[in-house]
């Protein structure tokens, strides 16, 4: 684990833009191409609206970069919540994407039949191989949850990579989300953090004693990667150690 620490938002932000771009480029360079799964919410909104911009829209070869989405809200894809919306309007279009290569969550079957369904189509791409993306972008919660791995889910004791459909009662809602396995078997793994609200849940998942059930994104440990942690000063001012 790494934990690259900011003064500010924007320094946070232009850290991991970078970081994208040099994945990108690694494994496009090495594979022909690189796949990434996608992370929903207003922190990486203004990484994607980044990306797009024209300091690094011609960075990186969008025509062999493939998206995901490392979890979806159960409502239509034109809905305001959904995350391939945000995506769509924050990233895919400002940059053209082939919709070929954007692979979002079929949020038009019932819960349980969308994560089905998603997972048979990641397993496609992987050509029925070991799925191991190239990078999950992930955020984090103020209840220390990241996807849709919620405290008290059954999901958090997946053992099996897969894709799963997640009931929030306190929310009475559903969400389909990679499982920790799954997340777990990327090549590279990038929290964005910041915000002096986030300094709580940093310090729970990095520094204290294990509770998955309580702190879901401690379950976050690649395999064979790295997991890197793009932190701003505030977010990151809880901890104990920050080398």
């Amino acid at each position: 684990m790494t934990l690259n620490i900011y003064n500010t938002e924007g320094e946070v932000l232009t850290g991991l833009a970078d970081h994208f771009v040099t994945l990108a480029t690694e494994a496009i360079n090495k594979n022909g191409k690189f796949s990434v799964a996608l992370s929903g919410g207003s922190s990486p909104k203004k990484l994607y609206e980044l990306l797009a911009s024209t300091t690094y829209a011609d960075q990186v070869n969008w025509e062999k970069v493939f998206f995901f989405f490392g979890d979806e809200r159960n409502v239509p894809q034109d809905h305001k919540d959904s995350n391939y919306l945000m995506a769509k309007k924050a990233l895919f279009e400002p940059l053209m994407i082939n919709p070929g290569n954007i692979f979002a969550v079929d949020t038009s079957f019932e819960p349980a039949e969308a994560a089905a369904k998603y997972w048979e189509i990641i397993s496609a791409f992987f050509d029925d191989g070991e799925v191991s993306f190239d990078l999950v972008l992930l955020g984090l919660g103020d209840n220390s949850h990241t996807a849709s791995l919620f405290p008290y889910t059954p999901v958090l004791h997946d053992r099996i990579p897969g894709v799963k459909e997640v009931w929030l009662e306190d929310q009475q809602v559903w969400r389909i989300t990679l499982n920790a396995p799954l997340i777990n078997d990327a090549v590279q793994i990038a929290f964005l953090v910041y915000g002096a609200g986030k300094a709580e849940a940093v310090k729970h998942i990095l520094e204290d004693d294990e509770d998955i059930e309580l702190y879901p994104a401690q379950l976050i440990d690649s395999i064979s990667g790295e997991v890197e942690w793009f932190l701003d000063e505030a977010a990151a001012e809880a901890l104990e150690n920050k080398e």
